[in-house]
């Protein structure tokens, strides 16, 4: 039996809602599942645009802050301060994805591994994808910087965390093929990253029904692989 006072790994969950919505209860399922698993779980709040009139690079700031945090009183938490996952799903996927890959834009501490649900990684174009012209607004106006600059794809090096990407190949909002960018970016930088891709499913897959379980047995298991759960 493990020591229940020993320091537990965490993982903290961000939202989606296009940078300008959503609530942190959005994860509470997945977070009650963890926290039964043994880990700390904790669905962090981040500034949005419809709340706050913040642009993007704002809400990278946050993401990166509350994984500063939970390391700075990982003592205080119980938390394994070498055991932090960051997750999020849409927009709160790709700021949890941003944790793990952009130096420069508050603070840079990082997680240690990654799963992130129909994330948006790939914000620019890179190697031999781009995004649909017109299909999203890319602009310097909504982010407050050029897209490169917080596109996880772009930062990805040696200090990039083990990564988990769940993702429906049928998603209109996130194109499969620009998770797939990023899989092949992690791939050659010689970085750890699964892509599960879901037949003929689309966006927000993962917040209710099979979708929800299938993609939470998968995370389950990443954890399990990486030595943080019990099987």
């Amino acid at each position: 039996e493990s020591d229940p006072k020993a320091p537990k790994p965490a993982i903290v969950f961000f939202f989606g809602g296009g940078w300008s919505g959503g609530s942190p209860a959005q994860f509470e399922d997945q977070a009650r599942h963890f926290a039964k698993r043994g880990m700390i779980a904790i669905t962090a709040d981040y500034r949005v645009r419809s709340r706050h009139g913040v642009q993007v690079v704002e809400c990278v700031k946050d993401a990166k802050a509350a994984i500063a945090w939970v390391r700075e009183n990982a003592t205080r938490l119980g938390i394994d301060p070498s055991k932090i996952a960051a997750s999020g799903g849409s927009a709160g996927g790709h700021l949890a994805a941003a944790t793990g890959t952009i130096s420069g834009i508050g603070s840079d501490e990082r997680p240690n591994a990654m799963i992130l649900f129909n994330p948006a990684t790939t914000l620019a174009p890179i190697a031999d994808w781009q995004p649909e012209a017109g299909k999203a607004d890319l602009t310097v106006e909504r982010f407050g910087v050029e897209a490169k600059a917080i596109s996880p794809a772009h930062h990805i090096g040696p200090h990039t965390p083990p990564t988990l990407i769940l993702h429906g190949k049928a998603d209109t909002t996130v194109p499969y093929d620009s998770v797939v960018a990023f899989e092949s970016v992690m791939k050659q930088a010689g970085r750890p990253c699964k892509l599960v891709g879901y037949e003929d499913t689309e966006h927000r897959f993962f917040n209710k029904g099979e979708g929800y379980k299938k993609s939470l047995a998968e995370a389950d298991a990443f954890l399990v692989d990486l030595g943080w759960l019990k099987k």
